[in-house]
């Protein structure tokens, strides 16, 4: 199996969203925290992208969605310290 750049883009985007979201379920990191926010921002922007880039649309909207509510959380963390 070859693996295009987009796929690499694509795979790490979704392991940091996977990533974000087991470490949140078994404890270890706060939907609040910056962390999280944080790689929920990465992974669905990389994710996002490599949708982008091989043109398909629904998971663009998804990713892209999952972008922008990450980014809201991320001035609402600011807004409230």
């Amino acid at each position: 199996m070859h693996l295009t750049f987009n796929d690499w883009i694509g795979f790490i985007g979704v392991f940091i969203l996977l990533l974000a979201y087991l470490m949140n379920l078994a404890g270890k990191l706060s939907k609040d925290g910056l962390l999280y926010i944080g790689l929920n921002i990465v992974g669905a922007g990389l994710a996002c992208l490599a949708s982008w880039l091989i043109h398909y649309l629904p998971f663009v909207l998804l990713e892209g969605t999952w972008t922008l509510v990450s980014l809201g959380a991320l001035i609402r963390h600011f807004r409230t310290k």
